[in-house]
């Protein structure tokens, strides 16, 4: 039997190349979500990169008013938006992405192009495991 190096398990910290894993994974968690992802990305596309409550809620297809209003409290607690008031009759809200936030599109639409150069493949892969 030929003896081989003993492998160092592998731990959290050299897999995400951070000290803080936990951060990572919390940070990860938050903006790859569906909503975060589509609601990111719809902003950036909307003129100013601005939008009101309403706008997003028809860019966003099958969003919830109860998951935006989550998903931008979540954002804008991260400082990934910011959320304006003006003091109107009615009261008008506009969210925006903020630097941070906008420094998560390349990433994104990278992610974005990904799915849609490799869905047929996962498509088939899926079909292919449910058939076995």
């Amino acid at each position: 039997m030929k003896k081989g190096k003993s492998k160092k398990p592998l731990d959290s910290a050299s897999v995400c190349g951070h000290e803080d894993p936990a951060a990572v994974r919390e940070l990860l968690t938050k903006v790859g979500d569906k909503w975060s992802i589509f609601l990111i990305l719809s902003l950036a596309q909307l003129p100013g990169e601005r939008a009101r409550f309403s706008e997003l809620e028809k860019a966003i297809p099958g969003i919830s008013q109860r998951m935006l209003t989550v998903t931008v409290r979540s954002l804008e607690r991260d400082g990934l938006l910011t959320r304006e008031l003006f003091p109107e009759v009615p009261l008008r809200v506009e969210y925006e992405l903020t630097a941070l936030g906008r420094s998560l599109l390349l990433p994104m639409w990278g992610l974005v192009d990904w799915v849609k150069e490799n869905w047929q493949q996962v498509k088939e892969s899926r079909i292919e495991f449910d058939a076995r």
